[in-house]
């Protein structure tokens, strides 16, 4: 197998353009050929067995080597392997999982639409967005705000609610549907002498002016992660939430949760959302959803939302949208044991009992370490925030590649965590089976790296 893998190694850049890498570095250095996997660990080429700090891109919420869900979906293949949702067809496993989202989503969710993956989920909710408000009788309402630093996909229309640079870099992006404003990071961006109360209040008074420049009968919706996940997990200032929602609400303009990383377990709740009193009123999923073990979404709106696109179908007929793979019978199956396993096995108190003492370790170790300004983030999600002077929070030169560098030091000891570059963070989200023996292994190991790099 390791012979085969690493012949295969060599072919790589021969045949494929791999997302988010750089070409060059593929042809110096190839790939980091995976092989094989199993609870917390990955196994790769060489035989290296290193312990996912990042459970694959944050998704990997119930481990690997599941043959639980395997099964499943050997089971699901054999008897239905595929048939499509289009002109009101249907499969069991469908039903069954809708229904399970919606008892364990926020009470005021009532339908979900499904899809492959976390881009077109939030593609899909732009596009009912604008449907919800034209139906209402307000076409004009097309514009969507996101937040700087945000991440939201890389199709053309969440690439564009993307908020970070590199995104959008040689492409004609953002497209002008998109305003922007702050990022809700108070250790980054407040002002001098200002308490989080007023720095808060500053980012309200912000969209509330923005409305007002725009006019709220532009404005369709606004999307954001509970907790920023790429774009350095940040969370925003206590009390952020209610008061933009009623923002919001006073203006007729939707709020949507991109709950892609969030979701499923992974804050120590089920939807980020609740635990940060957000109120949404569509929601989407991915990643932890099947636990990457099937590519997935699910997209969920409110019921207030569903009565008009009930109400315009009477008028219009079919509902313009929708993907060859929406609601997959495998896919629905896997995710559907996938939440099972979740709730059976009590990974979202485990996460949370466990994210605890993760945050609790690194404190305890990096809270006092010169180049530490901050370590945030809930439950089995943790930011490290890097920076070059602690005392006036100036975060490194990104052309120092300090993440980058950590990270590889890390991983050549058996530990993956993940580089945020453009923003100096080093971003921790294993899976949610993780005990605190492995966390405990994961903290030495990016303590070493860290000291390793940029000194004691």
């Amino acid at each position: 197998m390791n012979n085969e893998a690493n012949a295969l190694a060599k072919r790589d850049a021969e045949v494929i353009l791999h997302p988010a890498s750089s070409i060059t570095a593929l042809l110096d250095n190839g790939p980091d050929m995976i092989v094989s996997a199993n609870g917390c660990y990955v196994t790769d080429a060489d035989e290296n067995q290193l312990l996912d700090g990042v459970a694959g891109l944050w998704c990997v919420n119930a481990g690997y080597g599941r043959t639980e869900l395997a099964q499943v979906m050997k089971e699901a293949a054999e008897q239905l392997g595929y048939y499509h949702s289009f002109s009101n067809a249907s499969n069991p496993w469908q039903v069954q999982l809708a229904e399970k989202i919606l008892q364990v989503a926020p009470d005021n969710m009532g339908k979900v639409f499904f899809g492959s993956g976390g881009s077109d989920a939030n593609d899909s909710l732009i596009k009912i967005a604008w449907h919800y408000h034209t139906l209402r009788g307000n076409s004009e309402k097309i514009k969507v705000i996101a937040r700087q630093q945000a991440y939201h996909g890389t199709s053309i229309s969440t690439a564009s609610l993307t908020g970070l640079g590199g995104f959008h870099k040689d492409f004609p992006l953002p497209l002008d549907f998109v305003l922007r404003v702050e990022c809700p990071h108070y250790y980054t961006r407040a002002q001098d002498g200002e308490s989080e109360v007023e720095f808060c209040d500053r980012l309200i008074a912000e969209v509330k002016n923005l409305i007002e420049t725009e006019g709220a009968h532009t404005i369709a919706a606004f999307f954001a992660e509970p907790i920023h996940a790429a774009g350095g997990i940040i969370e925003p200032p206590a009390g952020y939430y209610p008061k933009l929602k009623k923002l919001l609400s006073d203006n007729d303009i939707l709020l949507v949760a991109d709950e892609v990383v969030c979701g499923y377990g992974r804050l120590g709740s089920w939807f980020g959302s609740t635990l940060l009193d957000m109120e949404a009123d569509m929601i989407s999923t991915a990643k932890g959803l099947t636990s990457g073990y099937f590519p997935m979404s699910a997209a969920m709106m409110s019921d207030t939302i569903w009565e008009v696109l009930k109400e315009g179908s009477a008028k219009l007929g079919a509902f313009s949208h929708g993907y060859t793979y929406s609601g997959h019978p495998i896919g629905c199956a896997v995710a559907l044991a996938n939440l099972m396993l979740i709730e059976n096995e009590s990974l979202v108190e485990r996460a949370r009992e466990n994210g605890a003492y993760l945050h609790r370790r690194l404190a305890e170790r990096l809270s006092e370490h010169s180049k530490v300004g901050e370590i945030r983030g809930r439950g089995l999600l943790a930011g490290i925030q890097l920076v070059e002077d602690k005392n006036e929070c100036k975060l490194p030169d990104p052309a120092q590649k300090w993440p980058a560098k950590i990270c590889q030091h890390a991983r050549k000891n058996g530990v993956i965590v993940r580089p945020l570059p453009s923003v100096g963070t080093l971003a921790i989200s294993p899976p949610l089976t993780i005990s605190t023996t492995e966390i405990d292994q994961l903290v030495d190991t990016l303590v070493n790296a860290i000291n390793f790099v940029l000194g004691d």
